[in-house]
This record gives structure tokens, C-alpha cells and sequence, in this order.
């Protein structure tokens, strides 16, 4: 968790970016905060430990490598995420879009871990805006209250 200035970064901004460069981050929640006449933003962030990531030649980290979501989620959210994936890949192919402009790999494993049940909840994870909520926020919040094993029509 993380507390940044929203009048005056700097420092708080540093340290917290130092953080997202050696860690393989999962989820990043942010929230504007006021007190009084200072306000500030309150980031809480889902990392994985340096042991599960693993490092690459040479010892140092390699923040960019892939997130293998079959190890970072329980067996019942990876089928959730899976069965999410093809839905994406559908929309995009009707689309002509890549399925990250859908949305992407993170933002999918959020939206199960969070247990994102309204488009409110959609909303609240970390890059999908009005847009992507407008357009596509539908089809998957009703993936996502149905039955594991049922199908969304398109």
C-alpha cells in the first residue's frame, strides 16, 4: 500500500514506481483520498513474491517477463480466467482487434479475483474505462453472474 501526494508527487511517486519496476505486479488499485485541504492517492498493489516470479540470467529480475495465471490462481478462478480468455478472443475476432484492446490478461485475472459482479465493480479495474465498460462490460458481467459452465450469447 502505497499513500502519493496528489498535490506533490514527488518522493511518494518515486518510491512507488521504484516498487512497480522490481515486482511483478498482478493488480493495482488506486484511490483519490481528501483530508481536510490535502488529498492524496492511496494505491494498493498485488505483487508476486521475487521466489515465485523467478530472476533471469545474471541474477536480476525480469519485471516484464509473462504472469503464468495457472500458478498465481486457484484452480476454480484459472477456469473462470480461461473460459474469459475465449470470450475475449471471440469479441475480438468479430471486432478486427487484438484481444488486449478487449481487455487484457490482468485485467481479466482481476476481474475474477475481485469477484467483479456489477458493472461498478468492472469499473474499478485498473485500466478499463468508460469505453471498454460501454462496450464490452455487458457480455462479460454476464459471463461472470452465470453458471461456470454456461454460454454467453453475442
Amino acid at each position: 500500500m502505497f499513500s502519493v501526494s496528489a498535490l506533490a508527487p514527488g518522493e511518494g511517486a518515486e518510491e512507488m514506481n521504484r516498487f512497480l519496476r522490481a515486482h511483478r505486479v498482478l493488480s493495482l488499485e488506486k484511490r483519490l483520498v481528501g483530508l481536510d485541504a490535502a488529498a492524496y492517492w492511496a494505491v494498493c498493489i498485488q505483487y508476486l513474491e521475487r521466489s515465485v516470479v523467478g530472476s533471469r540470467a545474471g541474477g536480476l529480475e525480469n519485471p516484464r517477463s509473462k504472469v503464468d495465471y495457472k500458478e498465481v490462481l486457484n484452480e476454480e478462478d484459472f477456469a473462470v480466467f480461461a473460459r474469459l480468455r475465449e470470450l475475449r478472443k471471440t469479441l475480438a475476432e468479430k471486432e478486427a482487434v487484438p484481444p488486449y484492446a478487449v481487455f487484457t490478461n490482468e485485467q481479466l485475472a482481476a476481474m475474477v479475483t475481485q469477484k467483479s459482479d456489477s458493472l461498478t465493480a468492472l469499473g474499478q479495474v485498473e485500466g478499463v474505462g468508460a469505453s471498454r465498460l460501454e462496450k464490452y462490460g455487458p457480455a462479460f458481467l454476464e459471463f461472470l453472474k452465470k453458471e461456470p459452465e454456461a454460454v454467453v450469447t453475442l
